[in-house]
């Protein structure tokens, strides 16, 4: 399988990792997942590109390293967001992205308790 390249890709990639509290949204009128009840990741409505939770400093370093694949735009630049190209999203980074996103946003005590119940 190659690198991801579009809306349904993404969000069939990120339900297949199965994570409990991952579900789909719509939120200014497009197509999101939300995880805990908060934005997880979506298709920017702006440019070709998965957008990601992350923070500032590091998009930044990304964006620097590999501008053709990691993407700017003026919208997302006050936010910690993450703009992935079409087409250049690797699973495996997507995979490593998602599950750490998804485990920052858990509310504290419910992940101490699935994580628990995963042991």
């Amino acid at each position: 399988m190659g690198a991801i390249a579009a809306w349904p890709e993404l969000r069939n990639f990120a339900l297949s990792l199965g994570l409990p509290q991952v579900e789909d949204a719509v939120s200014w009128g497009n197509p999101n997942l939300k995880a805990h009840g908060k934005l997880w990741c979506w298709w920017s409505p702006y440019v070709d590109a998965a957008v990601f939770k992350g923070r500032i400093e590091e998009r930044e370093a990304l964006r620097a390293a590999d501008p053709a694949t990691f993407l700017h735009h003026d919208h997302y630049a006050k936010h910690g967001l993450i703009l992935v190209a079409a087409g250049r999203i690797e699973r495996d980074w997507a995979e490593a992205r998602l599950r750490r996103t998804w485990e920052e946003m858990a509310p504290k005590r419910w992940l101490a308790t699935w994580k628990a119940g995963q042991g």
